[in-house]
């Protein structure tokens, strides 16, 4: 099986999408999909002090800047399960620079949380603490492997993730 094939990004012009989760909130384990093979691998283990601030996934049927599927953030009070297909609310992006690439992140919370996450409509409802630890991670994951920069240029609202999202449709439609 694979995602790209079965499943769409999603509605993102009304502010929806899919995300399948690689990498559940909390974990230090970074696993990736292979999508010629139809199966999550994993890739690394990175250091114990540097979990995943939130479920780390990825929205099928998009190529991003970095040549890779377009990376989502979805903001949940529980840990997702690797492979889940989330049906998600459009919060905002992370303007994210690995390596010299562009890898944006979509930031969005399950379209149907019931939780106290079911207040979320913007990036500015995380709050500033939020923020603060996501730009930390990205910013910081990769120093003790001595190798590779990483550099958190900045947030952008739902319009400006829409944006990224087309374009990253644009690319996967003509690659």
């Amino acid at each position: 099986m694979n995602f790209h094939d079965i499943i769409e990004p999603g509605d993102y012009k009304n502010g929806i999408v899919n995300s399948v989760i690689e990498i559940p909130q909390g974990s230090v384990l970074k696993l990736e999909y292979n999508a010629d093979g139809g199966f999550f691998e994993l890739d690394r283990v990175e250091p114990s002090i540097f979990p995943k601030p939130a479920n780390y996934g990825f929205m099928p049927q998009t190529l991003d800047e970095d040549g890779d599927a377009l990376d989502t953030l979805v903001v949940c009070v529980e840990p997702i399960p690797v492979g889940t297909v989330v049906e998600c609310k459009i919060l905002g992006v992370l303007d994210f620079e690995d390596e010299g690439e562009m890898d944006y992140k979509i930031i969005c919370v399950a379209s149907d949380d019931r939780s106290e996450n079911k207040r979320l409509t913007t990036l500015d409802d995380l709050g500033e603490r939020w923020k603060e630890e996501v730009e930390f991670h990205f910013n910081h994951y990769k120093d003790l492997k001595k190798a590779g920069t990483t550099k958190v240029l900045g947030w952008g609202d739902v319009e400006s993730a829409k944006k990224r999202i087309a374009e990253s449709i644009e690319r996967w439609n003509n690659k």
